[in-house]
């Protein structure tokens, strides 16, 4: 009998033990000292996960074709801009002109008269300057040579000129535009000149006469612009006279030969004369107009030992209008006076002067157009 009472009351607790798991505890009384520890925010933002597919990449061939292999061109694009190769900078400036004027009259039954005449002149000039820093290096070489035929007269000389320069110009900081400068000169021509219409005996030819000069002084050169202003205050000039004619006979201020009575030669005249003076030179280059380009050159000297204070005077003045690339007009002035160059000097057989000569100003003038090509 206590055995069965046992198992009611075992079987009676495990019954309020399931029961009690399934039930919700009651909530206890709020204490109003009590706060809070957490709180829950009030906004909330859901999270919308959007899937996508990716778009396709579409494959373009590329690369030739190895079982049908032809290159097409079509689909090959020019370059826009010239590839420019670098180039190391250079300090050397050149310049190469190479010019012939030309100029015709005919004349076809002129009732008013006149003589057919052709005329030509062939001009060349070469430069090549050097500038870097304390350093100034200019080489000029201008050649010149005309001849003008005219109706019933023979071929004449109208122009004939060769001349080289070199200065050498030093300066102590690139500030200063005063340099340190040692210059050489030479100038003559290259065939026999006449005085017209006489064409037996020249008045001068190739080295008769021809010019050194040597000179060292002080040089201003202003930066950006051609124009340099040399003083030479140590200068020597040698006038050559290589044909023994001319020199004989004292041409360009040589000494002459020295003759007897008789009219023979004792001595012969010298050919080589020597002066030392003051040379003042002044080039200059700029564009009047878009397309008008004046070009100045002048040089002044003066013997310290003989005739001090007659000053040489050699001035040329050229302007130059721009047709276009290939086509120019020239219009030039040339001033000359040698004060060792006599005119109209009259002396007898044993070489006595009876008329003595005069020193006169030398000009010419040109005037014409013709073909340039610069290179």
């Amino acid at each position: 009998m206590y055995g069965k009472i046992f198992i009611i009351v075992l079987l009676f607790l495990n019954f309020n033990f399931l029961f009690a798991q399934d039930t919700i505890p009651a909530p206890q009384p709020r204490d109003s000292t009590q706060v809070d520890s957490m709180r829950v925010d009030s906004m909330r933002i859901d999270t919308i996960v959007i899937r996508t597919l990716q778009d396709k990449i579409k494959y373009i061939p590329r690369g030739a074709d190895l079982t049908n292999p032809v290159v097409s061109f079509k689909r090959t694009k020019p370059l826009e801009e010239k590839y420019r190769r670098f180039r190391i900078p250079s300090f050397w400036e050149k310049e190469n002109k190479l010019g012939f004027n030309f100029s015709e009259v005919a004349f076809v039954n002129w009732n008013a008269g006149g003589n057919n005449s052709i005329s030509g002149l062939a001009s060349a000039k070469f430069v090549r300057n050097y500038k870097f820093r304390y350093v100034q290096l200019n080489n000029n070489l201008d050649i010149r040579y005309g001849l003008n035929a005219q109706e019933g007269f023979k071929l004449r000389k109208s122009d004939d000129a060769l001349r080289f320069s070199s200065t050498f110009a030093f300066r102590r900081d690139t500030i200063s535009n005063w340099y340190y400068s040692a210059s050489a000169e030479f100038r003559t021509q290259f065939s026999n000149g006449y005085k017209y219409p006489d064409r037996d005996k020249p008045i001068s030819r190739f080295m008769a006469p021809g010019y050194a000069l040597l000179g060292a002084g002080t040089s201003y050169i202003p930066e950006g612009k051609k124009f340099n202003l040399r003083l030479a205050p140590l200068t020597f000039k040698s006038t050559f006279v290589l044909d023994q004619t001319l020199a004989n006979n004292g041409a360009f201020g040589v000494q002459r030969a020295l003759i007897d009575t008789d009219g023979n030669i004792i001595k012969e005249g010298e050919n080589v004369y020597l002066e030392f003076g003051f040379l003042v030179s002044n080039t200059w280059e700029t564009m009047v107009y878009e397309n008008v380009k004046l070009n100045h050159r002048l040089q002044l000297y003066s013997d310290y030992v003989k005739n001090f204070g007659n000053i040489d005077v050699d001035w040329e003045v050229n302007v130059d209008l721009t047709v276009n690339k290939y086509v120019k007009a020239s219009i030039g002035t040339h001033v000359l006076y040698d004060h060792d160059i006599i005119f109209d000097e009259v002396k007898a057989a044993d070489g006595t002067i009876t008329t003595p000569g005069k020193r006169k100003v030398q000009f010419k003038q040109l005037l014409g157009v013709g073909l340039v090509y610069d290179f």
